[in-house]
Order: C-alpha cells, then sequence, then structure tokens
C-alpha cells in the first residue's frame, strides 16, 4: 500500500519527484495535486479558469449576438440565435465525449499509471479528429434542412441558413480547442486554456465589427469571423500539448488509438454526449415553440439566454471539478476524500450561480440593452430573465452529482435520470399542456419545474451508487493489505 501511495503521489498533482529540473517546476505551476492539502482553494483554483474559459467561449456568441441585434437589426439576431439550438445538436454529442478524456485520464492519474496516460492522450486526438470531419460534413450538408425544421421566419432564413454553414466549416476547430482543454484540464490546467480563449475572444470581437461595419457581410461575415477566432484558440492549444511535459506531450508520429483508452473515453463519454444531444433536441422542440410567437420572441429569448448561459458556467465549472477532483480521489482509494469535494462544490455551485443570477436579473433593460433595444424583444427577455434565470443554480444539484458519478466510473445512469428529467419531460410538456396555456411565460415555466425534478432524482441515485461503489472499493483495499500483511509474515 506504501509502494501505491508513494508512485501516486510522484505522479498526481504536476509529477512532483525528488529532484527537478526547471520543465518539471514550470509543469507543476500548470498542474494542481488534487490527492493532498486542502480542498476549497483548489477547487477555486480549478473551477474559476474553467468558468471563465466558458464565459470567454461564449463571448463568441455573445459578440455575434450584440452585433448582429445592434448593428444589422432583430431580423439578424433572430436568424443567428433561432439556429443556437442547432449547432448545440451537433457539438453537444462530442463535447460530452471530451469529459470521457477528462475522466480518464484523471483516473489513470489518481491510479499512478503513467503510460496509460500518454496512450489515452493520443487517443484523444485521434478522435477529436475524427469528430471534427464529422461534424463540419454533415453539418454543412443538411443545414438548410435544419433551419427549416426549427421553423425561423421567412424574414430570417436565408441569413440563417449562411450562417449555419460558414459555422459548421470551422466547427472542427471548436472541437479540437474542447479535446485539447480537456487532457490539460485532468492534471488540473484550467488556465491556460483561458488564456487562448481570451486572446481568441478579442480576436472575434474586432473581426466580427470588421466584417459587418466595413465588409458588410451580415449574418455570414460573423460566422466567418467566429471560425477565424476558433482557429486561432486551437492552435495555441495545440501548441501548448506539444510542448507538455512527457506523459502529457502530442507527438504527431504517435497519433494512434488504444483500444482500453478508447473504450475508457467513449465508455464514459458516449452517455455524456447522448445526454448533451438530448438536451438539444428538447432545445430545438422549446426554441421552436418560442419562434411560433414571432421575431421580437426569437430576439428576446437570444438575448436573455445569453445571461443564462453565464450563469450556468459556474455550476458546469463545479461539476468538471468534482468529475477530475472524484477521479483521481477515488481512482487513488481517498474515499473521505472525495465526499468532501462533492460537498464543497455543490455548495460553492450553488451559492456562486445564485448570487450571480440575482445580480444579472437586478441589471434588468439595462443589461439586456447589451443585445438589443428594441422595446417588443425587451419584453421577452424580462420574462426570461424572472421565469429562468433567476433560478439558473437549480441544475447544480444534478451536475455535481453526476459530475461525481461520472468520476466514479457511473455514466449511463446519470444520463438516463438528465434525460428522462429535463428532456424527455420537456417534450412531453410542449405537446401536451403548453397548448392549453398558451403564455410565452407558462412555456419557460417548464425549466425550474424539470431542474427540480432531475435534481432530486440525481441526489437520490448519487446516494445509491455511493454507497454502493464505497462498499466495493472499501472491500478491494482490505484485500490488498490482506496480501500485503500475509507477504510480510511469510517474508519474516
Amino acid at each position: 500500500m506504501q509502494a501505491r501511495q508513494k508512485q501516486t503521489i510522484e505522479v498526481s498533482g504536476g509529477f512532483r519527484m525528488s529532484s527537478q529540473n526547471t520543465a518539471e517546476k514550470k509543469a507543476n505551476r500548470n498542474s494542481i495535486d488534487m490527492l493532498h492539502g486542502p480542498l476549497v482553494g483548489k477547487l477555486f483554483l480549478f473551477a474559476i479558469p474553467l468558468a471563465f474559459s466558458s464565459i470567454f467561449q461564449q463571448l463568441f456568441n455573445s459578440t455575434d449576438a450584440i452585433v448582429a441585434g445592434r448593428l444589422l437589426g432583430s431580423t439578424e439576431l433572430a436568424a443567428i440565435g433561432g439556429v443556437a439550438p442547432l449547432t448545440a445538436l451537433f457539438i453537444s454529442f462530442f463535447v460530452g465525449v471530451s469529459i470521457g478524456t477528462n475522466a480518464t485520464i484523471a483516473i489513470r492519474i489518481g491510479q499512478g499509471d503513467r503510460s496509460k496516460i500518454r496512450a489515452a492522450v493520443h487517443t484523444t486526438a485521434v478522435i477529436a479528429i475524427v469528430s471534427a470531419v464529422l461534424v463540419t460534413v454533415i453539418g454543412i450538408a443538411i443545414a438548410g434542412f435544419l433551419v427549416d425544421s426549427v421553423g425561423i421566419p421567412d424574414e430570417a432564413r436565408a441569413e440563417s441558413v449562411s450562417y449555419l454553414r460558414i459555422y459548421f466549416a470551422g466547427v472542427a476547430f471548436f472541437l479540437v480547442f474542447n479535446f485539447g482543454s480537456a487532457i490539460l484540464r485532468a492534471k488540473g490546467d484550467t488556465r491556460r486554456p483561458l488564456y487562448a480563449l481570451a486572446i481568441s475572444a478579442v480576436v472575434n470581437a474586432v473581426l466580427d465589427i470588421f466584417a459587418v461595419s466595413v465588409l458588410h457581410l451580415g449574418a455570414a461575415g460573423i460566422a466567418a469571423a467566429t471560425v477565424a477566432a476558433y482557429a486561432l484558440a486551437a492552435a495555441i492549444v495545440i501548441v501548448m500539448l506539444m510542448h507538455e511535459e512527457e506523459d502529457f506531450r502530442l507527438n504527431v508520429r504517435e497519433l494512434r488509438v488504444d483500444k482500453r483508452a478508447l473504450h475508457q473515453i467513449l465508455y464514459i463519454g458516449v452517455p455524456s454526449g447522448l445526454q448533451g444531444v438530448v438536451f438539444a433536441v428538447s432545445n430545438i422542440i422549446i426554441q421552436t415553440s418560442i419562434n411560433s410567437f414571432g421575431t421580437d420572441a426569437i430576439a428576446g429569448s437570444t438575448a436573455a439566454l445569453n445571461f443564462e448561459y453565464y450563469t450556468y458556467f459556474i455550476i458546469n465549472a463545479f461539476s468538471q471539478a468534482a468529475i477530475t477532483f472524484v477521479g483521481q480521489n477515488f481512482a487513488a482509494g481517498n474515499l473521505s476524500r472525495c465526499d468532501k469535494i462533492v460537498a464543497w462544490s455543490m455548495g460553492l455551485s450553488l451559492g456562486l450561480s445564485f448570487a450571480v443570477s440575482v445580480a444579472l436579473v437586478s441589471l434588468g433593460n439595462t443589461g439586456l440593452s447589451i443585445f438589443t433595444t428594441e422595446a417588443g424583444a425587451l419584453v421577452f427577455a424580462t420574462a426570461r430573465l424572472w421565469h429562468v434565470e433567476l433560478l439558473e443554480c437549480l441544475p447544480s444539484t444534478y451536475e455535481i452529482t453526476a459530475g461525481a458519478l461520472r468520476g466514479m466510473g457511473w455514466s449511463i445512469l446519470p444520463t438516463v435520470v438528465v434525460i428522462i428529467g429535463s428532456c424527455v419531460l420537456r417534450v412531453i410538456y410542449v405537446f401536451t399542456l403548453f397548448p392549453l396555456l398558451g403564455s410565452f411565460e407558462a412555456l419557460l415555466n417548464i425549466y425550474p419545474v424539470t431542474w427540480f425534478v432531475t435534481g432530486t432524482t440525481m441526489i437520490a441515485l448519487y446516494l445509491f451508487a455511493r454507497k454502493r461503489t464505497y462498499a466495493k472499493e472499501r472491500a478491494k483495499i482490505a484485500a490488498r493489505e490482506q496480501k500485503r500483511a500475509a507477504r510480510i509474515e511469510n517474508a519474516a
């Protein structure tokens, strides 16, 4: 047991050795020792840069919406915002698969298996390349069909199709960046992907304005600017990985699929990806209902939705922290520390996300006017703030617990719970109760209701899985101790 602990210490949190050279010390600064020491500071150190990374990533979409809404008008804003769930449909699956990368590498760090870490890194690179090609080809081919499927108003259709095709042409860069970030995140490096996105977000804003104000390219120009900015972010992350310490370094000559790594990544990641796809489908159905209220409703909902994203990013950051921290500690047998990780992640996620929601709702039209100043759109946007944004903290209850379950190797059941609780129920509501009620506010109320149902169910599942999984893990630890004691006795 002592030998295993020593090995784990050596490979975790930046691979600390008794004598470190300059490169190794630099690697430590880009990693977090998740197996030892106080948790709260390390959770913040991991989650806050990740939240800001998501914020900068969303700034790509928000900047697109701001430029469209303020420089072009509600029609162009509707053209972009109305197809947002469609882009989410395609990328959600592969973003979910990247969670498998995060969890797989974190588990291998906790196990102290350095050779398998390297295999997982290069397997992830192959997955990223294949995913990027598939999404790009399929997305461009069916862009027109997708726009028609969500009922975009006729006046916004042409702009929507143009925007969507160009967006899919460059989504490969987003996927490469996302998978690369997942590799770095597994060892606690959430800061450098943040730097890459910050630079790219600034570039995106400049190119958006240039494309619309100077080149007069409309929604197509906004999409092209976003593609260029994502290409820059992907390039930066690739360079980072090619200069990482040995176990995480990306080497083009070593690109190959390791079957065990692929199985583990897909076992954890595919259910999460399917969850994202079903989420996106349910959101498309809801978006179709929103579209039925007209261009003002689409524009207003798009404006308020940007605020919801920013709040959710805090929750997602602590969920990713739960996956990574629990993954390492569970693999290392630190079960009591896993409980502390879940408790702190849940508390921090709930508290911070609620504080942000209150702040954003209190801004009212002042904040919403960043995206649109048209009175009709602001009415719908304000309604969404009060009915959805104010309670955006509730997804913490199922995102944190689901993250902890995935860190322990449970991936399918959390997905089933989320699909039924937050997706299937929404679809049933849209096709049954909503036609009877008919109001925009009644449509929005489905969000907090399904959040509550999903959260309570997921907490119950987590408690069940924790009891069962901990019992098995303690039995394994006891068996290893007995074997160790027997070897010592025989040697004596």
